[in-house]
């Protein structure tokens, strides 16, 4: 019983020591930072997609519920939550209610991974292996389309479904394949072959020590932590580019939303699901746009990185100045978040919805080579470079430079193809209607030879 009350009495002392720890109270902050951040991003982005639509079509967005209309979206959430969950009498009820969870659990998950600042992320292993751990994550809710196409038992669900499951499939490889130039820069960078799939470390490597005015407050101020031209973006722009548009297919967004097809009049895999349910798969699409922009951020744009950060939260600095950077970090990283999701708005916006063989070929053909060939130049570089005993300064320019002359030739390659699609798809109905306006030639002729005389 001795024994029995000293292991009891150790265990709880751990316990203790855990629960009242400096990386517990990490985990809780940024835990709920983290679902909070979900939750209101979904808010935020559905009332500032209404308001820069209107702005970007010429037209007025929401105005009446609350000041300017800011109160829009909160409306819309409550009226969601109070009505009735209505589905189907001949649903899978087992799936099809499962179906929204499945679809919305990954887009939290996969911020585990995310620093919001050098302070607020989440501590554990799961940070060590971000990417893959993001990857898994973004695979899932492919899961979660099947299940509410195949359970709403309706023709048209599962069409979307199915539509939907095969585009994000086929752009999960391109997306991966982006990110592997990564990786093998941080590898190079490293000096030591083995690079890093962790986001903290990636967001460390675009934070270079080579910055103007050592020594100098202000400089060390502007600089220290926060150099923009070793962003990964400025050395793999054309993946930077790649990835960007295999999240907008990822995520069903225009011109990639073939799940939600004119010719039906539906909303695709969703279309048996109305309230909370409803809710939820629009919630999670939001979340994915957050999710794609937030990578998108880490890995080529430098994270929370920028002025003041790194001086603010360097060792011995005083928890006051600390707690400012670390709120500096998280504004910018935010900043830079809403950015990317501007864009997202902006090329829906903008853009026409794809067609399905313009969808497919487009990856297959165009996205998977490139993303390969990129790897393989990529490498290429890295050995005719460091054979001459270059360092890797010369390395990423030369890189970069490689990377801007091939993003030119891919959105030239990328609209001349658009173009010969278009014109191919609508060959038969021009050759059609030449071939009617031809045989009313000789009845126009003979109408008006006939009015001459």
């Amino acid at each position: 019983m001795r024994i029995v009350s000293v292991m009891a009495a150790d265990i709880g002392s751990q316990l203790f020591n855990v629960i009242f720890s400096w990386s517990f109270l990490q985990f809780i902050i940024a835990f709920i930072s983290f679902f909070g951040f979900v939750l209101t991003s979904g808010l935020i982005l559905i009332l500032a997609e209404r308001k820069i639509m209107g702005w970007m079509q010429d037209r007025v967005g929401p105005i009446h519920t609350g000041p300017w209309g800011l109160l829009q979206t909160l409306a819309d959430g409550i009226k969601l939550l109070l009505k009735e969950d209505i589905h189907a009498s001949l649903t899978d009820r087992s799936l099809f209610l499962l179906a929204p969870s499945v679809f919305l659990a990954p887009v939290i998950a996969a911020l585990a991974v995310i620093p919001f600042s050098p302070y607020l992320q989440l501590p554990g292993t799961a940070l060590a292996t971000g990417i893959v751990y993001y990857v898994a994550m973004s695979s899932i809710d492919i899961v979660g389309v099947v299940m509410s196409g195949w359970s709403s038992n309706n023709k048209y669900s599962l069409i979307g479904g199915l539509r939907g499951a095969a585009q994000m499939i086929s752009y999960e490889l391109p997306l991966v394949l982006s990110l592997v130039g990564v990786v093998m820069l941080t590898s190079i960078l490293a000096n030591s072959g083995i690079g890093s799939i962790s986001t903290q470390q990636i967001i460390n490597f675009q934070s270079s020590s080579l910055w103007p005015g050592k020594g100098i407050p202000f400089w060390d101020f502007i600089f220290q932590g926060f150099t923009p031209w070793a962003w990964f973006f400025l050395v793999q722009p054309l993946m930077c580019l790649i990835y960007y548009v295999c999240g907008l297919a990822e995520t069903n967004r225009a011109p990639f939303d073939l799940p939600e097809a004119e010719s039906e009049l539906v909303a695709g895999y969703l279309t048996e699901y109305s309230g909370m349910r409803w809710a939820m798969f629009y919630l999670g699409e939001y979340g994915n746009m957050t999710i794609v922009s937030a990578i998108a951020v880490t890995l080529f744009l430098g994270g929370w990185s920028g002025p003041g950060v790194g001086f603010l939260t360097a060792p011995g600095m005083a928890f006051g100045w600390q707690l400012l950077g670390n709120l500096l970090g998280i504004g910018y990283f935010i900043t830079k978040v809403y950015l990317l999701c501007f864009v997202f708005i902006w090329v829906r916006s903008t853009l026409p919805r794809l067609r399905a063989d313009q969808l497919m070929q487009f990856t297959w053909l165009i996205l998977i080579p490139v993303t390969l060939g990129n790897i393989l130049l990529t490498a290429l570089i890295y050995l005719i470079l460091s054979s001459f005993g270059l360092p890797n300064l010369v390395f990423l320019i030369v890189l970069g430079v490689v990377n801007f002359i091939l993003l030119g030739g891919f959105i030239l390659v990328i609209s001349r193809a658009t173009v010969a699609t278009t014109r191919h798809a609508r060959a038969p109905a021009m050759l059609a209607q030449r071939r009617a306006a031809a045989a009313q030639l000789p009845e126009r002729a003979g109408v008006a030879g006939s009015g001459q005389k």
